[in-house]
């Protein structure tokens, strides 16, 4: 009988063990995909921006090497990320290709100018900037103008900004709600423990040592979660990458190890904390208050 209701009794922690392990594991999931979304959101927005580029179209009468010169100057620039000479002759071209008809054709001569197209770094990408560059760029007076789309700038940072707000939001709401489901795990377990907890007072038992294997055990439990959470972000993040590989520029190693690092410190953190809790509110109970709650 003795090594019957040890069994079972075994059975039970390990059976709590895992349910709290699974619900925690899920919790952790859910904050992992909040961390992984707002660090790709920030890579996305970079990616979007250093991708927005503007036009500086030259003057006929400047030589190839002086256009050359310059595009090594802009280069040189803090605010230029890469630039990329186009010539009349691939203008044309791919205009051509663009309206399925030659230009020069009916007109008699090439339309197009040579032209510098310019990223920019993020940090620059947005109105003003570009005013104060066009103001610098237009110094040179080979330059025949600087064409950019200052609508689609300010859409774009005002929509990356609206969408930043709205996930730092949804952050910080679903990590307090996060809390709240891996605390009322925490608190049913060692709730059917309250009476053990109660004996190893009347036994004479300090506190921290009672407290001890409590602790031990959530934790353990928190870094197991942990890790089955880091090992399914890390499979949907190389799946998708391998579906498309561009998202490499926005799902980067460095995005994932932030991932998974706030989420096995996430783990530790909460189910220590929440054990602590959960066990001082016992720990204070009277015997007659046990019965009651």
């Amino acid at each position: 009988m003795g090594k019957t209701g040890k069994h079972k009794a075994g059975s039970l922690l390990d059976m709590q063990f895992v349910t709290s392990s699974v619900s925690t594991t899920l919790v952790l999931l859910l904050l992992g995909l909040v961390v992984f979304f707002v660090l790709t959101a920030h890579n996305l927005s970079v990616y979007v921006r250093e991708n927005i580029s503007f036009s500086i179209l030259l003057s006929d009468d400047m030589k190839e090497a002086d256009i050359l010169k310059l595009q090594k100057k802009l280069n040189a620039e803090p605010f230029v990320k890469e630039s990329e000479y186009i010539s009349k002759k691939q203008a044309l071209k791919e205009q051509t290709e663009a309206m399925g008809t030659d230009p020069q054709e009916f007109l008699g001569y090439n339309p197009f100018t040579a032209s510098l197209e310019v990223k920019l770094h993020s940090d620059y990408a947005n109105s003003d900037s570009i005013a104060r560059i066009e103001k610098q760029v237009r110094q040179n007076s080979n330059i025949q103008d600087v064409l950019y789309r200052k609508e689609l700038v300010d859409a774009v940072n005002d929509n990356i900004r609206n969408i930043s707000l709205a996930l730092l939001a949804l952050a910080v709401l679903l990590t307090f709600i996060s809390f709240a489901l891996i605390n009322n795990t925490i608190r049913l377990a060692i709730y059917s423990q309250r009476f053990l907890i109660h004996t190893m007072k009347l036994v004479g038992a300090s506190w921290r040592f009672i407290r001890r294997p409590f602790l031990r055990k959530n934790v353990w439990s928190g870094v197991v979660a942990a890790a089955v959470a880091d090992a399914l972000l890390i499979g949907a993040a190389y799946w998708a990458v391998s579906y498309e590989a561009e998202l490499l520029n926005v799902i980067t190693p460095g995005v994932m190890m932030v991932v998974c690092g706030s989420v096995l410190l996430f783990g530790i953190v909460i189910t220590w904390l929440c054990a602590y809790v959960s066990m001082n509110k016992y720990l204070k109970m009277k015997a007659n208050a046990l019965y009651y709650i």
